[in-house]
């Protein structure tokens, strides 16, 4: 009879009616762990989350390893973790070690530096529906991130990345945040998108005065703000924001 787990609360369990109760890695048979599974079955057959558990290797003394990376991939978000640069920044905004955040960065530059920046299959967005599409992974983060799409003169996303996580705010979300990466990978465009996790479409003050600065910021610099939508599970809006 097979045995069957599931993730409650990112902790894994024994999915059994009768009984229920947490897991750690060691209470896993052999083809269950996560390494041993990578090197019998190969990469495919893991779970993002298990793959995850193989790169940072232990858990903690209050995390078992396969509830960290359960966790990191629910409250990060997939597309964050592919975007994440800063170790000290993502070990603070995880609750997770220094060293553990390094393995992650150093493992998304890894796969950056051997995947093509331009390669055929890149999305092109040029509209707010565009920007729901392209960050659908959003919709469901416990917590607000703000994302940077990076285009170049044909719509097409050259770089993607988290510039921040929590309330969108003028102290926090500096220009040179936003536009550094522009620079960096030749943009011709910048579009911002953030979730509102209370599922709330309409902009607030903060969300206002941000694009505002933003697209000020933009003309100066000759790489214009073209857009910032809000992302919900239900829907999206752009933010006033005096783009042309």
């Amino acid at each position: 009879m097979q045995t069957l787990y599931a993730v409650r609360d990112n902790a894994l369990v024994l999915d059994n009616p009768a009984k229920r109760y947490v897991l750690t890695i060691h209470d896993l048979p052999a083809e269950d762990k996560p390494r041993e599974k990578l090197m019998s079955a190969g990469p495919e057959a893991l779970s993002l989350a298990d793959l995850m558990a193989v790169l940072l290797t232990t858990g903690t003394r209050k995390e078992d390893v396969l509830s960290m990376a359960n966790r990191i991939i629910k409250e990060y978000g997939e597309h964050s973790i592919k975007g994440a640069k800063k170790p000290e920044q993502l070990a603070a905004d995880l609750d997770i070690p220094l060293i553990k955040a390094a393995q992650i960065v150093a493992c998304v530059e890894i796969g950056r530096r051997l995947f093509s920046r331009n390669h055929s299959g890149a999305d092109v967005v040029r509209t707010a529906e565009d920007v729901f599409e392209h960050a659908k992974d959003m919709r469901g983060l416990p917590k607000e991130h703000l994302r940077g799409i990076y285009l170049n003169a044909h719509y097409k996303v050259i770089h993607d990345e988290v510039i921040s996580i929590g309330t969108v705010d003028t102290n926090i979300v500096h220009p040179r945040e936003v536009f550094k990466p522009a620079l960096e990978y030749s943009a011709a465009a910048v579009i911002l998108a953030h979730n509102h996790p209370s599922g709330e479409l309409e902009a607030s003050p903060a969300d206002v005065a941000v694009t505002r600065q933003l697209v000020e910021a933009g003309r100066m610099l000759g790489i214009p703000l073209i857009d910032h939508v809000i992302v919900t599970r239900e829907g999206f809006r752009s933010v006033p924001g005096d783009y042309q």
